[in-house]
C-alpha cells in the first residue's frame, strides 16, 4: 500500500509540473495561466490515486467477485473532459485562429498529471520536460525560419489613374502575393477603397510596403488587418 507521505509527494509534484508550464504559457499572455495549469495537473493526479485506491479497497472486500475495478476508466474520462477546457481557450480572430497551443498544453497537463498520479515520476518529469523544450526551445527556432504570412491591408486613395497598378508594383517589388482584391469606388467623394488580401513569406512581413503605399501621390489612408 502506498503511503500517504507519497501521496502527498505526488500532488505537490504534479502541482508544481503544471504550474511551471502554466507559468510559460501566461508569460506569453494566454488566457490559460499558472493556476489553470496546476489546477489541471493537481485534479489528474487526484483523480489517478483515487482510480488505483477504488481498485485496492474492493479488491478482496466482499464485493470483490462483483465488482471489476479498472483504475484507467476514470483516467480516461477524466482525458476526454479535459478537452472542454482546451476548447475554451482557443479563439478566432479574423483569418488566424489562437490558442491551439495553448489548449494542446492543457492536454498533455493532464495525461502528466495522471502519471504522477500513478507513480510514475519518470514518465512526468519527462513529458514535462519535453512539453517546455517545445514551447522554449522550438519557439527560437520557429523565430528564424520563413513562413507564408497572411495579412490584409486597406487603402483609402483619391481615384487616380494607375493607382491600383502602382501599389501592385510596390507589392511586388516586396516578394508579396495578393490572393484577393476587393475594391470600392465612391463617385461623390471621388475616392476608391481598395481592400488587398496579401501572402508574403518571409520571417517577419517587411513595413516598408506600406510606407512606401502610403507615400503615394493620393493615398489618404492606409490600415493594416
Amino acid at each position: 500500500m502506498v503511503s500517504e507521505l507519497e501521496i502527498v509527494l505526488r500532488f505537490v509534484l504534479a502541482s508544481v509540473l503544471g504550474g511551471v508550464i502554466g507559468l510559460e504559457r501566461e508569460v506569453h499572455g494566454r488566457e490559460a495561466g499558472g493556476r489553470t495549469y496546476l489546477l489541471v495537473s493537481l485534479g489528474s493526479a487526484l483523480i489517478m490515486v483515487i482510480s488505483e485506491f477504488l481498485v485496492v479497497k474492493y479488491h478482496g472486500g466482499p464485493l470483490a467477485g462483483i465488482l471489476r475495478g479498472d483504475p484507467g476508466r476514470i483516467a480516461a474520462q477524466a482525458v476526454t473532459g479535459i478537452g472542454f477546457l482546451g476548447a475554451g481557450v482557443i479563439l478566432r480572430y479574423r483569418d488566424s485562429i489562437r490558442g491551439l497551443t495553448t489548449a494542446a498544453c492543457m492536454w498533455v497537463v493532464c495525461a502528466i498529471g495522471l502519471a504522477i498520479g500513478s507513480g510514475y515520476y519518470l514518465f512526468g518529469l519527462t513529458g514535462s520536460g519535453i512539453t517546455l523544450f517545445s514551447l522554449l526551445g522550438l519557439k527560437g527556432l520557429g523565430k528564424r525560419l520563413k513562413k507564408d504570412w497572411y495579412l490584409e491591408m486597406v487603402v483609402i486613395s483619391e481615384d487616380i489613374d494607375g493607382q491600383i497598378d502602382r501599389i501592385q508594383k510596390i507589392i511586388d517589388k516586396y516578394d508579396s502575393n495578393v490572393t484577393r482584391l476587393a475594391v470600392k469606388r465612391s463617385l461623390r467623394d471621388k475616392e476608391i477603397t481598395l481592400n488587398f488580401h496579401l501572402r508574403s513569406r518571409a520571417i517577419q512581413p517587411d513595413r516598408n510596403m506600406y510606407s512606401e503605399v502610403f507615400d503615394l501621390s493620393g493615398i489618404k489612408q492606409v490600415e493594416l488587418k
